[in-house]
């Protein structure tokens, strides 16, 4: 599966693919064993998932005789981690994993990677567009994905069957569902987050606008949010709560974990949140809900359009201070195999649902493992555009969450007008 050339390469992984991959790139250790007793400090965040890779590196230290050696940092200090390993130079660690929202104001840690993920033949395109898009930077990889998170939408089966209402597979559905289930039993419809706190309206909101046909920006980074689909992607998101009233009484000012807690106390039927999310909503010590009641599928399209789902995506790339690049990039290879990640994902012993190769999310052993989850991802995957980050997006997305809370709350009624607001706002600042 070598790659003739790194133009090929990368012009193949911007394609989003629809079709299962059944022949994966496989890593293989570089003939010879050429980095032989050199070392690779690895700087990751805390995560049970990188934890599970760690335990399996004695295969890849006996192939190579690479020795690597990973040091942890709890996610609340990561970015303070990267920012000081980027002004040292990246002289301490060799490779080290990012957040998509961290890359744009990271980049002069990371080295082009290019020439040696091509020569490995990594099959790029076997990583959805909305995670590999990360590792871009201007026009040239500088990391590869290891860990993404996508949106599902959670519902209630028992509730959903008692009210006659079929699974939705769009939001005209989504509102159909609801309002059977709530003239059918005394739960809502439909949990969703209005209220401000680190962008978390945001996330099922800019699914409707690309479902709309909108975008944030133009391709010169101009707002355009406020376009005609924003107006109706907004309208259509306030209306859930305002008009259909198939939200929860008090959603104007529901977070993340306020949507979470209905739905696991039986207040809400559906909720459309991370995948991650699921092995809380039907733990016994914290939620009504039972495995046997919780459904899942993708997120819900907007009428006939591609599904989409916002994403979540750590990048793993090398320092430009390393010492010991090519080894490093041998490291990246095993790490981004997709057969490393298919093991931990059948594992009996762990709880790892993170898949971000389509051959992992398409693979029928994964999927009857986990109920048909990874399916159901990779359908959402396979035309989700992703979100580029700039450095700026911390100051944007307060703008915007806080334009969608004031239209939520009332304190705003004209959804245009506070769609232009936050655009010129916004505008002022890029």
């Amino acid at each position: 599966m070598k790659k003739s050339t790194i133009f090929a390469a990368l012009a193949a992984s911007l394609v989003a693919t629809t079709t299962f991959i059944s022949s994966a790139f496989a890593w293989e250790p570089t003939p010879g064993k050429p980095y032989d007793g050199q070392k690779v400090k690895v700087l990751a965040v805390k995560s049970s998932q990188f934890e599970a890779h760690e335990a399996r590196l004695e295969a890849f230290e006996k192939a190579t005789g690479i020795d690597v050696e990973v040091d942890y940092v709890p996610f609340p200090n990561m970015k303070e981690a990267l920012t000081a390993e980027m002004i040292s130079g990246g002289s301490e660690y060799d490779v080290v994993s990012v957040m998509d929202q961290w890359v744009s104001s990271l980049e002069n840690l990371l080295e082009p990677i290019d020439e040696g993920i091509a020569a490995q033949g990594t099959d790029l395109s076997d990583f959805p567009k909305a995670h590999l898009r990360h590792g871009m930077i201007d026009g040239k990889l500088h990391g590869l994905p290891v860990r993404g998170h996508v949106q599902l939408l959670f519902y209630r089966k028992d509730l959903l069957e008692k009210a006659g209402a079929k699974v939705p597979q769009t939001w005209d559905e989504v509102i159909a569902a609801s309002k059977a289930v709530q003239e059918a039993t005394d739960a809502s419809g439909i949990a969703l987050p209005y209220g401000k706190l680190n962008g978390q309206n945001l996330m099922v909101w800019i699914n409707l606008l690309w479902g709309n046909g909108g975008d944030l920006f133009d391709a010169d980074g101009k707002p355009i949010f406020n376009s005609e689909a924003g107006v109706k992607a907004t309208q259509a998101y306030i209306d859930m709560l305002q008009k259909e009233k198939i939200a929860p009484a008090g959603s104007a000012v529901f977070v993340e974990q306020d949507a979470v807690n209905s739905f696991k106390q039986g207040n809400s039927a559906m909720l459309p949140l991370w995948w991650w999310v699921r092995s809380q909503l039907t733990d016994p010590k914290q939620s009504k809900v039972t495995a046997e009641q919780l459904g899942f599928t993708s997120l819900p399209s907007v009428g006939a359009a591609a599904k989409t789902t916002f994403t979540n995506t750590w990048i793993f790339g090398v320092t430009e201070g390393s010492d010991a690049k090519s080894a490093a990039v041998e490291y990246l290879g095993w790490l981004t195999d997709p057969k490393l990640e298919r093991d931990v994902l059948l594992d009996p012993n762990l709880n790892e649902v993170v898949a971000v190769h389509f051959s992992n999310l398409r693979d029928p052993e994964v999927n009857a493992r986990w109920g048909g989850m990874h399916q159901a991802a990779a359908d959402a995957l396979a035309t989700a555009p992703g979100l580029g980050f700039g450095p700026n997006w911390p100051r944007i997305a307060e703008i915007m969450e806080t334009a969608i809370s004031s239209l939520a709350s009332g304190e705003m009624t004209d959804t245009k007008a506070a769609l232009d607001k936050a655009a010129e706002e916004i505008a002022s600042i890029r």
